[in-house]
Protein backbone atom coordinates (compact mmCIF):
# COMPACT_ATOMS: atom_id res chain seq x y z
CA UNK A 1 0.00 0.00 0.00
CA UNK A 2 1.21 3.32 -1.17
CA UNK A 3 2.46 5.97 2.03
CA UNK A 4 2.10 9.63 1.18
CA UNK A 5 3.73 13.04 2.68
CA UNK A 6 0.86 15.75 2.71
CA UNK A 7 2.23 19.34 2.12
CA UNK A 8 0.01 22.19 3.43
CA UNK A 9 0.29 25.98 2.67
CA UNK A 10 -1.58 28.15 4.71
CA UNK A 11 -1.24 31.71 2.32
CA UNK A 12 -3.21 35.20 2.96
CA UNK A 13 -5.81 33.92 0.38
CA UNK A 14 -5.52 30.35 -0.15
CA UNK A 15 -4.88 27.84 1.81
CA UNK A 16 -3.36 25.05 -0.65
CA UNK A 17 -3.06 21.36 -0.15
CA UNK A 18 -1.03 18.35 -2.06
CA UNK A 19 -0.27 14.57 -1.27
CA UNK A 20 3.20 13.38 -2.67
CA UNK A 21 3.47 9.91 -3.37
CA UNK A 22 6.86 8.53 -1.27
CA UNK A 23 7.81 5.75 -3.64
CA UNK A 24 8.19 8.12 -6.72
CA UNK A 25 7.87 12.06 -5.46
CA UNK A 26 4.45 12.31 -7.28
CA UNK A 27 1.55 14.26 -6.67
CA UNK A 28 -1.30 12.21 -5.89
CA UNK A 29 -3.87 14.61 -5.28
CA UNK A 30 -4.07 18.33 -4.48
CA UNK A 31 -6.48 20.84 -3.54
CA UNK A 32 -6.92 25.09 -3.17
CA UNK A 33 -9.51 26.34 -0.76
CA UNK A 34 -9.78 29.76 0.69
CA UNK A 35 -8.18 30.65 3.85
CA UNK A 36 -10.40 31.09 6.66
CA UNK A 37 -8.90 33.65 8.55
CA UNK A 38 -11.96 33.62 11.22
CA UNK A 39 -11.02 29.60 11.86
CA UNK A 40 -8.02 28.28 9.95
CA UNK A 41 -8.99 24.95 10.97
CA UNK A 42 -11.98 25.24 8.42
CA UNK A 43 -10.02 26.00 5.36
CA UNK A 44 -6.89 23.18 6.53
CA UNK A 45 -10.06 20.61 7.32
CA UNK A 46 -11.68 21.54 4.00
CA UNK A 47 -8.66 21.37 1.72
CA UNK A 48 -7.72 17.73 3.72
CA UNK A 49 -10.95 16.79 3.34
CA UNK A 50 -11.15 17.27 -0.39
CA UNK A 51 -7.37 14.93 -0.71
CA UNK A 52 -9.01 12.49 0.97
CA UNK A 53 -12.03 12.37 -1.68
CA UNK A 54 -9.74 10.04 -3.79
CA UNK A 55 -8.31 6.74 -3.04
CA UNK A 56 -5.53 8.28 -0.20
CA UNK A 57 -6.69 7.21 3.21
CA UNK A 58 -5.64 9.11 6.89
CA UNK A 59 -3.96 5.77 7.84
CA UNK A 60 -1.86 5.95 4.67
CA UNK A 61 -0.04 9.45 5.85
CA UNK A 62 3.68 9.39 7.03
CA UNK A 63 3.47 13.12 7.80
CA UNK A 64 1.77 16.06 7.20
CA UNK A 65 4.53 19.36 6.71
CA UNK A 66 3.22 22.97 6.76
CA UNK A 67 3.96 25.99 5.36
CA UNK A 68 2.82 29.42 6.37
CA UNK A 69 2.78 33.32 5.34
CA UNK A 70 1.22 33.63 8.68
CA UNK A 71 3.95 35.35 9.68
CA UNK A 72 5.40 37.54 6.92
CA UNK A 73 2.25 38.56 5.88
CA UNK A 74 1.38 39.83 9.79
CA UNK A 75 4.89 41.68 9.67
CA UNK A 76 4.26 43.29 5.97
CA UNK A 77 0.38 44.48 7.32
CA UNK A 78 1.85 45.48 10.65
CA UNK A 79 -0.34 43.13 12.65
CA UNK A 80 0.57 40.56 15.35
CA UNK A 81 0.75 41.24 18.89
CA UNK A 82 1.64 44.46 20.16
CA UNK A 83 5.42 44.28 21.80
CA UNK A 84 7.05 46.16 24.13
CA UNK A 85 10.55 46.20 24.29
CA UNK A 86 13.10 46.86 26.82
CA UNK A 87 16.95 47.49 26.04
CA UNK A 88 19.38 47.44 29.04
CA UNK A 89 22.37 49.29 28.89
CA UNK A 90 24.69 52.11 27.18
CA UNK A 91 23.68 51.37 23.40
CA UNK A 92 22.73 53.70 20.57
CA UNK A 93 19.38 53.87 20.54
CA UNK A 94 17.25 52.44 17.58
CA UNK A 95 13.34 52.43 17.08
CA UNK A 96 11.70 48.88 15.83
CA UNK A 97 8.03 49.55 15.02
CA UNK A 98 6.53 47.97 18.80
CA UNK A 99 4.21 49.81 20.84
CA UNK A 100 7.38 51.03 23.23
CA UNK A 101 11.10 51.05 22.93
CA UNK A 102 12.37 51.46 26.41
CA UNK A 103 15.80 52.14 27.18
CA UNK A 104 17.07 51.79 30.63
CA UNK A 105 20.36 51.28 32.84
CA UNK A 106 21.67 47.78 33.02
CA UNK A 107 23.80 45.62 30.61
CA UNK A 108 27.15 43.83 30.40
CA UNK A 109 30.98 44.45 28.81
CA UNK A 110 32.53 42.58 25.73
CA UNK A 111 33.71 40.10 28.48
CA UNK A 112 31.08 40.01 30.41
CA UNK A 113 31.23 41.70 33.43
CA UNK A 114 28.38 43.76 34.74
CA UNK A 115 28.49 47.60 32.96
CA UNK A 116 26.17 49.20 35.38
CA UNK A 117 23.67 47.97 37.94
CA UNK A 118 19.61 46.71 35.94
CA UNK A 119 17.71 49.92 36.95
CA UNK A 120 14.91 47.83 38.44
CA UNK A 121 13.17 50.69 39.86
CA UNK A 122 12.58 52.17 36.42
CA UNK A 123 11.59 48.83 34.92
CA UNK A 124 8.94 48.26 37.52
CA UNK A 125 7.63 51.95 36.93
CA UNK A 126 7.28 51.93 33.25
CA UNK A 127 5.30 48.49 33.52
CA UNK A 128 2.71 49.71 35.77
CA UNK A 129 2.03 52.40 32.94
CA UNK A 130 2.52 49.64 30.00
CA UNK A 131 1.24 46.57 30.95
CA UNK A 132 -2.60 47.69 29.66
CA UNK A 133 -1.15 48.51 26.49
CA UNK A 134 1.28 45.57 25.23
CA UNK A 135 0.45 42.02 24.93
CA UNK A 136 3.85 40.70 25.51
CA UNK A 137 7.90 41.39 25.79
CA UNK A 138 10.56 42.05 24.09
CA UNK A 139 14.21 42.35 25.99
CA UNK A 140 17.56 42.97 24.65
CA UNK A 141 20.50 43.61 27.16
CA UNK A 142 23.84 44.76 26.03
CA UNK A 143 26.21 41.67 25.56
CA UNK A 144 23.14 39.72 26.83
CA UNK A 145 25.23 36.87 24.75
CA UNK A 146 28.10 36.84 27.00
CA UNK A 147 26.13 37.50 30.32
CA UNK A 148 22.35 36.97 30.28
CA UNK A 149 21.49 38.18 34.06
CA UNK A 150 19.83 40.98 33.63
CA UNK A 151 17.74 39.91 31.04
CA UNK A 152 16.64 36.74 33.01
CA UNK A 153 16.14 39.14 36.02
CA UNK A 154 14.23 42.00 34.45
CA UNK A 155 12.05 38.82 32.87
CA UNK A 156 11.15 37.26 36.05
CA UNK A 157 10.48 41.16 37.56
CA UNK A 158 8.48 41.11 34.27
CA UNK A 159 6.88 38.24 34.85
CA UNK A 160 5.78 38.97 38.45
CA UNK A 161 3.97 42.44 37.66
CA UNK A 162 2.49 41.05 34.24
CA UNK A 163 1.89 37.38 33.42
CA UNK A 164 2.54 38.05 29.65
CA UNK A 165 5.05 36.27 27.03
CA UNK A 166 8.18 37.35 27.65
CA UNK A 167 11.07 36.82 25.31
CA UNK A 168 14.77 37.26 26.00
CA UNK A 169 17.48 38.34 22.85
CA UNK A 170 19.65 35.60 24.34
CA UNK A 171 17.50 32.58 23.89
CA UNK A 172 17.08 33.56 20.26
CA UNK A 173 19.89 34.54 18.55
CA UNK A 174 23.94 34.37 19.48
CA UNK A 175 24.48 37.25 17.29
CA UNK A 176 26.40 40.89 18.18
CA UNK A 177 24.17 42.79 16.38
CA UNK A 178 22.02 44.57 18.63
CA UNK A 179 19.07 46.10 17.14
CA UNK A 180 18.84 43.12 14.91
CA UNK A 181 19.29 41.16 18.10
CA UNK A 182 16.57 42.83 19.79
CA UNK A 183 14.27 42.89 16.43
CA UNK A 184 14.22 38.96 16.38
CA UNK A 185 12.91 39.08 20.28
CA UNK A 186 10.65 41.55 18.98
CA UNK A 187 9.09 39.22 16.32
CA UNK A 188 8.91 36.04 18.59
CA UNK A 189 6.98 38.21 21.06
CA UNK A 190 4.87 39.69 17.77
CA UNK A 191 4.02 36.34 16.52
CA UNK A 192 4.16 33.73 18.94
CA UNK A 193 0.00 34.27 19.86
CA UNK A 194 -0.60 34.07 15.80
CA UNK A 195 1.08 30.69 16.03
CA UNK A 196 -0.61 29.46 18.84
CA UNK A 197 -4.09 29.94 17.45
CA UNK A 198 -2.62 28.38 13.91
CA UNK A 199 -1.08 25.14 15.24
CA UNK A 200 -4.44 24.66 17.64
CA UNK A 201 -6.52 25.17 14.28
CA UNK A 202 -4.06 22.20 12.46
CA UNK A 203 -4.33 19.85 14.93
CA UNK A 204 -8.09 20.70 15.26
CA UNK A 205 -8.87 19.55 11.51
CA UNK A 206 -6.37 16.52 11.79
CA UNK A 207 -8.39 15.31 14.92
CA UNK A 208 -12.23 15.78 12.85
CA UNK A 209 -10.39 13.61 10.40
CA UNK A 210 -8.58 10.66 12.20
CA UNK A 211 -5.16 12.03 11.04
CA UNK A 212 -2.32 10.75 13.87
CA UNK A 213 0.87 11.05 11.66
CA UNK A 214 3.63 13.55 13.24
CA UNK A 215 3.58 17.06 11.98
CA UNK A 216 6.02 19.47 11.36
CA UNK A 217 6.06 23.12 10.13
CA UNK A 218 8.88 24.76 7.37
CA UNK A 219 11.18 27.38 8.66
CA UNK A 220 12.44 30.25 7.04
CA UNK A 221 15.84 28.12 6.19
CA UNK A 222 14.72 25.09 4.43
CA UNK A 223 13.98 23.21 7.33
CA UNK A 224 11.08 22.09 9.58
CA UNK A 225 10.45 22.00 13.87
CA UNK A 226 7.98 20.51 15.68
CA UNK A 227 4.63 22.28 16.90
CA UNK A 228 6.48 22.45 20.53
CA UNK A 229 9.43 24.49 19.27
CA UNK A 230 7.48 26.44 16.62
CA UNK A 231 5.50 27.71 19.36
CA UNK A 232 8.38 28.46 21.49
CA UNK A 233 10.49 30.63 18.88
CA UNK A 234 7.68 31.52 16.39
CA UNK A 235 9.26 33.67 14.08
CA UNK A 236 11.44 31.06 13.28
CA UNK A 237 8.21 30.50 10.42
CA UNK A 238 9.37 34.04 9.11
CA UNK A 239 10.27 33.01 5.51
CA UNK A 240 8.17 29.28 5.77
CA UNK A 241 6.21 30.21 2.28
CA UNK A 242 9.45 31.69 0.66
CA UNK A 243 11.31 28.44 1.95
CA UNK A 244 8.97 26.20 0.73
CA UNK A 245 8.83 27.90 -2.60
CA UNK A 246 12.67 27.89 -2.66
CA UNK A 247 12.55 24.13 -2.41
CA UNK A 248 10.14 23.65 -5.07
CA UNK A 249 11.92 25.94 -7.15
CA UNK A 250 14.75 23.17 -7.28
CA UNK A 251 13.10 20.24 -7.47
CA UNK A 252 11.77 21.27 -10.95
CA UNK A 253 15.25 23.07 -11.92
CA UNK A 254 18.84 22.65 -11.80
CA UNK A 255 19.61 26.05 -13.20
CA UNK A 256 19.91 29.50 -11.64
CA UNK A 257 16.58 31.16 -11.63
CA UNK A 258 14.70 33.76 -9.64
CA UNK A 259 11.73 32.13 -8.08
CA UNK A 260 8.89 34.69 -7.77
CA UNK A 261 5.65 33.52 -5.79
CA UNK A 262 3.03 35.69 -6.43
CA UNK A 263 -0.04 35.15 -3.42
CA UNK A 264 -2.58 37.17 -2.54
CA UNK A 265 -1.07 39.57 -0.18
CA UNK A 266 2.69 39.30 -1.23
CA UNK A 267 5.02 38.79 -3.55
CA UNK A 268 8.13 36.19 -2.48
CA UNK A 269 11.23 36.65 -4.42
CA UNK A 270 14.53 34.08 -4.10
CA UNK A 271 17.08 33.11 -6.03
CA UNK A 272 18.76 29.41 -6.95
CA UNK A 273 21.74 29.25 -8.10
CA UNK A 274 22.30 26.48 -9.94
CA UNK A 275 19.05 24.76 -8.60
CA UNK A 276 20.04 24.82 -4.78
CA UNK A 277 18.20 27.62 -2.58
CA UNK A 278 20.50 30.84 -1.39
CA UNK A 279 21.01 31.63 2.13
CA UNK A 280 21.10 35.13 3.93
CA UNK A 281 24.18 36.00 5.78
CA UNK A 282 22.95 38.14 7.61
CA UNK A 283 19.17 36.88 8.40
CA UNK A 284 16.26 37.33 6.83
CA UNK A 285 14.87 41.12 6.66
CA UNK A 286 11.22 41.42 6.11
CA UNK A 287 9.70 45.34 5.43
CA UNK A 288 11.61 47.49 8.12
CA UNK A 289 12.67 44.43 10.52
CA UNK A 290 16.47 42.72 10.12
CA UNK A 291 16.46 40.06 12.08
CA UNK A 292 19.12 37.28 12.93
CA UNK A 293 16.55 34.61 11.86
CA UNK A 294 18.16 31.81 9.46
CA UNK A 295 16.24 32.00 6.22
CA UNK A 296 16.25 31.59 2.43
CA UNK A 297 18.00 34.76 0.96
CA UNK A 298 14.23 36.76 -0.32
CA UNK A 299 12.30 39.53 -0.66
CA UNK A 300 9.04 39.97 0.60
CA UNK A 301 6.93 42.99 -0.61
CA UNK A 302 3.16 44.25 -0.37
CA UNK A 303 1.69 43.53 -3.67
CA UNK A 304 -0.58 40.83 -4.78
CA UNK A 305 -4.02 39.80 -6.02
CA UNK A 306 -5.53 40.75 -2.87
CA UNK A 307 -3.60 43.92 -2.34
CA UNK A 308 -6.05 47.31 -2.00
CA UNK A 309 -6.05 49.53 -5.12
CA UNK A 310 -6.63 53.21 -3.71
CA UNK A 311 -6.69 56.24 -6.35
CA UNK A 312 -5.20 59.20 -4.88
CA UNK A 313 -5.96 62.32 -5.27
CA UNK A 314 -3.78 62.77 -8.52
CA UNK A 315 -5.07 60.11 -9.87
CA UNK A 316 -2.01 57.98 -9.48
CA UNK A 317 -2.93 54.30 -8.51
CA UNK A 318 -1.78 52.74 -5.45
CA UNK A 319 -1.81 48.92 -4.75
CA UNK A 320 -1.94 49.34 -0.31
CA UNK A 321 -0.12 46.99 1.89
CA UNK A 322 -3.22 45.45 3.09
CA UNK A 323 -4.69 42.19 1.98
CA UNK A 324 -8.15 43.15 1.59
CA UNK A 325 -11.44 40.72 0.29
CA UNK A 326 -11.85 41.47 -3.65
CA UNK A 327 -15.64 42.81 -4.21
CA UNK A 328 -15.97 39.33 -6.70
CA UNK A 329 -15.71 37.19 -4.18
CA UNK A 330 -17.70 39.24 -1.22
CA UNK A 331 -21.79 38.01 -0.34
CA UNK A 332 -24.15 40.24 0.17
CA UNK A 333 -22.59 43.62 -0.79
CA UNK A 334 -24.91 46.38 -1.73
CA UNK A 335 -24.55 48.21 -5.15
CA UNK A 336 -21.11 49.84 -4.90
CA UNK A 337 -23.38 53.06 -6.67
CA UNK A 338 -24.46 53.19 -3.26
CA UNK A 339 -21.27 53.46 -1.24
CA UNK A 340 -18.38 54.00 -3.25
CA UNK A 341 -16.57 57.11 -3.30
CA UNK A 342 -12.66 57.38 -4.49
CA UNK A 343 -12.06 60.21 -2.99
CA UNK A 344 -13.68 58.69 0.23
CA UNK A 345 -15.17 55.77 0.93
CA UNK A 346 -13.12 52.77 -0.84
CA UNK A 347 -13.85 49.88 1.10
CA UNK A 348 -16.88 48.28 2.93
CA UNK A 349 -16.90 46.90 6.82
CA UNK A 350 -18.77 43.73 7.16
CA UNK A 351 -19.08 41.36 9.90
CA UNK A 352 -16.87 37.97 10.00
CA UNK A 353 -19.30 35.35 7.92
CA UNK A 354 -20.04 32.73 10.87
CA UNK A 355 -19.97 35.20 13.48
CA UNK A 356 -23.41 34.38 15.13
CA UNK A 357 -22.61 36.30 18.89
CA UNK A 358 -22.26 39.87 17.13
CA UNK A 359 -24.80 41.06 19.68
CA UNK A 360 -22.36 39.68 22.43
CA UNK A 361 -19.31 41.69 21.37
CA UNK A 362 -18.82 44.76 23.46
CA UNK A 363 -16.70 46.63 20.61
CA UNK A 364 -18.77 49.58 19.71
CA UNK A 365 -17.76 48.81 16.06
CA UNK A 366 -19.29 45.57 15.91
CA UNK A 367 -22.28 46.83 17.60
CA UNK A 368 -22.65 49.02 15.48
CA UNK A 369 -22.43 46.39 12.35
CA UNK A 370 -24.61 44.15 14.31
CA UNK A 371 -27.69 46.58 14.83
CA UNK A 372 -26.83 48.89 11.04
CA UNK A 373 -25.26 45.89 9.04
CA UNK A 374 -22.67 46.13 6.64
CA UNK A 375 -21.51 49.98 6.09
CA UNK A 376 -18.44 52.03 4.89
CA UNK A 377 -16.16 54.09 6.70
CA UNK A 378 -18.44 57.46 6.35
CA UNK A 379 -21.79 55.49 7.84
CA UNK A 380 -19.46 53.68 10.50
CA UNK A 381 -18.35 57.52 11.61
CA UNK A 382 -21.78 58.53 11.44
CA UNK A 383 -23.09 55.77 13.78
CA UNK A 384 -20.29 55.84 16.31
CA UNK A 385 -18.14 58.83 16.31
CA UNK A 386 -14.99 57.54 15.90
CA UNK A 387 -13.51 59.20 12.88
CA UNK A 388 -10.01 59.28 11.00
CA UNK A 389 -7.27 57.66 12.34
CA UNK A 390 -8.54 56.67 15.40
CA UNK A 391 -11.40 54.40 13.07
CA UNK A 392 -8.93 53.51 10.31
CA UNK A 393 -6.72 52.05 13.50
CA UNK A 394 -9.67 50.29 15.12
CA UNK A 395 -10.80 49.07 11.83
CA UNK A 396 -7.70 47.32 10.99
CA UNK A 397 -7.56 45.44 14.52
CA UNK A 398 -10.58 44.20 14.07
CA UNK A 399 -10.07 42.76 10.59
CA UNK A 400 -6.50 41.31 12.40
CA UNK A 401 -8.36 39.25 14.71
CA UNK A 402 -10.78 37.95 12.02
CA UNK A 403 -14.04 40.25 14.24
CA UNK A 404 -14.80 42.04 10.88
CA UNK A 405 -14.23 41.54 6.89
CA UNK A 406 -12.80 44.56 4.64
CA UNK A 407 -13.90 44.80 0.67
CA UNK A 408 -12.46 46.40 -1.65
CA UNK A 409 -11.30 46.91 -4.73
CA UNK A 410 -8.40 44.42 -6.27
CA UNK A 411 -6.21 43.51 -8.88
CA UNK A 412 -8.23 39.88 -8.47
CA UNK A 413 -11.50 42.20 -9.50
CA UNK A 414 -9.66 43.79 -12.38
CA UNK A 415 -8.89 40.54 -13.86
CA UNK A 416 -12.53 39.44 -13.33
CA UNK A 417 -13.37 42.22 -15.64
CA UNK A 418 -11.22 41.68 -17.83
CA UNK A 419 -12.74 37.78 -18.56
CA UNK A 420 -9.05 37.05 -17.21
CA UNK A 421 -10.61 35.06 -14.08
CA UNK A 422 -14.02 33.84 -13.44
CA UNK A 423 -14.15 32.64 -9.64
CA UNK A 424 -16.70 35.15 -8.32
CA UNK A 425 -19.23 37.54 -9.08
CA UNK A 426 -17.95 39.79 -11.87
CA UNK A 427 -20.94 42.22 -12.35
CA UNK A 428 -20.27 44.30 -8.62
CA UNK A 429 -16.65 44.15 -10.12
CA UNK A 430 -18.01 45.88 -13.20
CA UNK A 431 -20.19 48.59 -11.18
CA UNK A 432 -17.12 49.54 -8.83
CA UNK A 433 -14.45 49.47 -12.25
CA UNK A 434 -16.90 51.79 -13.86
CA UNK A 435 -17.36 54.20 -11.05
CA UNK A 436 -13.52 54.66 -10.48
CA UNK A 437 -13.11 55.32 -14.46
CA UNK A 438 -15.79 57.72 -14.49
CA UNK A 439 -13.85 59.72 -11.92
CA UNK A 440 -10.69 59.40 -13.97
CA UNK A 441 -12.13 60.42 -17.16
CA UNK A 442 -11.42 56.35 -18.14
CA UNK A 443 -13.83 53.31 -19.42
CA UNK A 444 -13.82 50.55 -16.78
CA UNK A 445 -11.86 48.43 -18.92
CA UNK A 446 -9.16 51.13 -19.35
CA UNK A 447 -8.71 51.32 -15.29
CA UNK A 448 -8.72 47.52 -14.95
CA UNK A 449 -6.21 47.91 -17.30
CA UNK A 450 -4.31 50.34 -15.49
CA UNK A 451 -4.48 47.86 -12.29
CA UNK A 452 -3.09 45.21 -13.71
CA UNK A 453 -0.23 47.14 -14.81
CA UNK A 454 -0.04 48.69 -11.51
CA UNK A 455 0.23 45.23 -10.08
CA UNK A 456 2.66 44.38 -12.66
CA UNK A 457 5.20 47.16 -12.20
CA UNK A 458 4.90 46.72 -8.29
CA UNK A 459 5.92 42.92 -9.04
CA UNK A 460 8.64 44.11 -11.49
CA UNK A 461 9.79 46.84 -8.90
CA UNK A 462 10.22 44.16 -6.35
CA UNK A 463 12.64 42.20 -8.02
CA UNK A 464 14.97 44.94 -9.08
CA UNK A 465 15.16 45.90 -5.24
CA UNK A 466 15.88 42.28 -4.37
CA UNK A 467 18.93 41.80 -7.05
CA UNK A 468 19.58 45.69 -6.98
CA UNK A 469 20.69 44.67 -3.38
CA UNK A 470 21.85 41.80 -3.46
CA UNK A 471 24.86 43.97 -5.53
CA UNK A 472 24.89 47.01 -4.09
CA UNK A 473 24.73 48.12 -1.03
CA UNK A 474 20.52 49.09 -0.02
CA UNK A 475 21.56 53.01 -0.02
CA UNK A 476 23.21 52.62 -3.70
CA UNK A 477 20.23 50.53 -4.45
CA UNK A 478 17.91 52.59 -3.62
CA UNK A 479 19.59 55.72 -5.40
CA UNK A 480 19.69 53.51 -8.16
CA UNK A 481 15.85 52.36 -8.36
CA UNK A 482 14.53 55.98 -7.77
CA UNK A 483 16.23 57.60 -10.99
CA UNK A 484 15.34 55.22 -13.19
CA UNK A 485 13.41 57.79 -15.11
CA UNK A 486 14.05 61.34 -14.62
CA UNK A 487 14.11 64.82 -16.85
CA UNK A 488 16.86 63.55 -18.98
CA UNK A 489 17.27 59.97 -19.38
CA UNK A 490 15.58 56.64 -18.21
CA UNK A 491 17.42 53.56 -17.26
CA UNK A 492 15.90 49.85 -18.55
CA UNK A 493 17.13 47.17 -16.60
CA UNK A 494 17.71 43.20 -18.47
CA UNK A 495 17.47 40.45 -15.82
CA UNK A 496 19.86 37.60 -16.50
CA UNK A 497 18.37 35.13 -15.13
CA UNK A 498 14.71 33.12 -15.97
CA UNK A 499 11.65 33.46 -13.88
CA UNK A 500 10.01 30.98 -12.13
CA UNK A 501 6.37 31.37 -11.54
CA UNK A 502 4.61 29.66 -8.34
CA UNK A 503 0.94 30.57 -7.36
CA UNK A 504 -2.56 30.86 -8.90
CA UNK A 505 -2.04 34.32 -9.58
CA UNK A 506 1.15 34.00 -11.12
CA UNK A 507 -0.01 33.79 -14.85
CA UNK A 508 -1.55 37.14 -14.81
CA UNK A 509 0.97 38.92 -13.96
CA UNK A 510 4.50 37.50 -14.51
CA UNK A 511 4.65 37.23 -18.57
CA UNK A 512 3.91 41.14 -18.76
CA UNK A 513 6.79 41.32 -15.75
CA UNK A 514 9.08 38.73 -17.92
CA UNK A 515 8.84 40.89 -21.15
CA UNK A 516 9.18 44.10 -18.64
CA UNK A 517 12.69 42.65 -17.00
CA UNK A 518 13.96 41.27 -20.89
CA UNK A 519 13.61 37.73 -19.26
CA UNK A 520 11.57 34.58 -19.77
CA UNK A 521 9.28 33.23 -17.50
CA UNK A 522 8.04 29.53 -17.02
CA UNK A 523 5.95 27.83 -14.81
CA UNK A 524 6.55 24.35 -13.57
CA UNK A 525 3.73 21.75 -13.29
CA UNK A 526 1.76 22.42 -9.88
CA UNK A 527 2.89 26.05 -10.25
CA UNK A 528 -0.39 27.11 -8.41
CA UNK A 529 0.31 24.70 -5.21
CA UNK A 530 3.98 25.12 -5.44
CA UNK A 531 4.50 26.27 -1.76
CA UNK A 532 2.70 23.16 -0.63
CA UNK A 533 4.65 20.62 -2.97
CA UNK A 534 7.54 22.21 -1.47
CA UNK A 535 6.61 21.92 2.33
CA UNK A 536 5.91 18.06 1.26
CA UNK A 537 8.92 17.68 -0.31
CA UNK A 538 11.14 19.23 3.10
CA UNK A 539 8.36 16.74 4.91
CA UNK A 540 9.62 13.80 3.18
CA UNK A 541 12.97 14.09 4.38
CA UNK A 542 11.94 14.45 7.73
CA UNK A 543 10.00 10.82 6.92
CA UNK A 544 13.45 9.25 5.19
CA UNK A 545 15.61 10.58 8.29
CA UNK A 546 13.18 8.96 10.82
CA UNK A 547 13.30 5.43 8.73
CA UNK A 548 17.30 5.48 8.60
CA UNK A 549 17.18 6.05 12.47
Amino acid sequence: MDTYCIGIDTGGTFTDAVAVRLADNSVAAQSKTRTTHNDLAVGVGTALKELFQSDIQPSQIAHLAVSTTLATNAVVEGHGARVGLFVLGYVRHFKLPVVANIFIKGGHTITGEEDEPLDMETLVDTLQELRKEVDSYAICGAMSIKNPTHELVAEKAISLIDPKPVFCSHLVSSHPGMQERAATACLHAKLMPLMVDFLSSIQRSMLSLGLECPVSIICGDGTDANLEETVERAAITMASGPAATARFGSFSTQESALIVDVGGTTTDICLLKNGLPVLSDEGCRIGPWQTHVEAVDMYTAAGGGDSQVLCMRDGELVLGKNRIQPLAITEDLPDPALWLQPKGDHYMVLPEAGRNNLTEDNNILIQALATHGSMPPSRLTEVTGIQGISLEKQVERLAFEQRLVLSGFTPTDALHVLGELQVGNSEISKKAATIYGRHLGISAETFCQQVVAKTVETIAESILTYLARSVWSPEHAAVMLHQQTNAYFSLNFSVHLPLIGIGAAAPFFLPQVAERLNTTVRFPEHYAVGNAVGAAIIGMQNVQERRQT
